[in-house]
């Protein structure tokens, strides 16, 4: 039979809460003329400028860029996404797109990990690194599928440890180590050759499908077909249809137009849409006995004793509702998956960047 000779020359990771400090040990490690092209991915805000790329480059002794759509991939490089845009692999180039969100990111790692499997098959080496929820356990299964090696950071070494556990327990991790040892490893696997029977992992028709979709494929995306089962769920970013993707024990979700979720993902985008809607009709409730004691007021002052009456009882019925809707916000707050009594939500309170460092760290968006 036919085989393959590579090497593991592709190597992706994802970050997020806490992922600068973790990436910049790793980078740090790797040595100059490692023949190997990195990808990384680390949780930003849509609207904020990133600095990842100069402070890996500062740490470290591989050339390190932004990446941009269309460029080649080379060897001894490493390539960051950018803010509000997915990064993608292809065979031949990379690809950066504003594709639908996933796990509520963009960039988000699944879409990374997913395409660099679905191109690179046993050559490509995942990372999940430090942050919390569960992006990247799909990009790994994905990887896994195709015959590449994972690797998952050491949870105790991890500043929030949510997306390793989930790798450790949803993917058969090949490693489980801290940073400076994820990058020996990088180092050996780069002058590893393996040799691959054609055919030995082949791509599913799921993994070629969602793959499309984060590259805004047409030929997908203008489909009535999409990837899972499809259930009576809705998507939290836009209100439509979600099929189910069985990854073996691992459950989530894709709407028509591409928005992905794990279940966790997906639950806490059903919490915040819920506490949206109750702080809007909290709004709406509490203009509402304004407006009417305001008429009782005016109806008073005329002599409409009845009127005036009716209109302050509505207007005490409307305080009542704002009550009841505040006590159901309190407990929809605290089911945050990650905190403490100080800090409920679990996102780090950071000072004032005024390092470089620290400006980068207030990119991760708490998950």
């Amino acid at each position: 039979m036919p085989t393959q000779k590579m090497t593991h020359d592709i190597v992706v990771a994802g970050a997020s809460a806490g992922g600068v400090e973790a990436l910049m040990e790793l980078v740090a490690a790797l040595p100059a003329g490692l023949p190997v092209s990195l990808f990384v991915v680390l949780h930003i805000p849509s609207n904020s400028p990133s600095m990842l790329a100069q402070i890996l480059g500062r740490v470290g002794n591989l050339s390190v860029t932004t990446a941009a759509d269309g460029e080649p991939i080379e060897r001894g490089h490493i390539y960051v996404a950018s803010p509000d845009f997915h990064l993608l692999l292809t065979r031949e180039t990379i690809r950066v797109t504003h594709g639908p969100r996933e796990n509520r990111h963009r960039p988000a790692i699944d879409p990374l990990f997913r395409t660099a499997a679905l191109a690179f098959g046993p050559r490509v080496v995942g990372i999940v690194l430090s942050g919390m929820l569960n992006d990247g356990t799909a990009g790994l299964i994905a990887i896994k599928q195709r015959g590449g090696v994972t690797i998952a950071q050491e949870p105790a070494t991890a500043t929030f440890a949510s997306m390793p556990l989930s790798a450790c327990a949803k993917v058969d991790i090949d490693w489980c180590l801290p940073p400076e040892e994820i990058a020996k490893k990088i180092i050996h696997l780069s002058h590893v050759r393996v040799s691959t029977p054609e055919g030995a992992f082949p791509v599913s028709e799921e993994m070629e499908m969602e793959t499309k979709i984060a590259g805004l494929d047409p030929t997908i995306l203008e489909q009535d077909r999409r990837p899972g089962v499809l259930t009576g769920y809705t998507c939290p970013e836009c209100k439509g249809p979600l099929w189910a993707i069985q990854d073996g024990e691992f459950l989530r979700f894709r709407c028509r137009v591409g928005h992905a979720f794990t279940a966790e993902a997906m639950a806490e985008g059903q919490v915040e849409n819920a506490e949206n809607a109750l702080w809007s009709a909290l709004n709406t409730i509490e203009e509402s006995p304004q407006l009417y004691e305001q008429l009782a007021a005016q109806a008073k002052q005329r002599g409409q004793g009845r009127l005036s009456q009716e209109l302050a009882c509505k207007a005490e019925a409307f305080h009542e509702r704002a009550h009841e809707i505040r006590e159901l916000l309190a407990p929809i707050q605290s089911l945050g998956t990650i905190g403490d009594e100080e800090n409920p939500s679990g996102i780090p309170e950071l000072p004032y960047p005024d390092t470089p460092e620290q400006r980068a760290e207030g990119e991760v968006a708490g998950g």
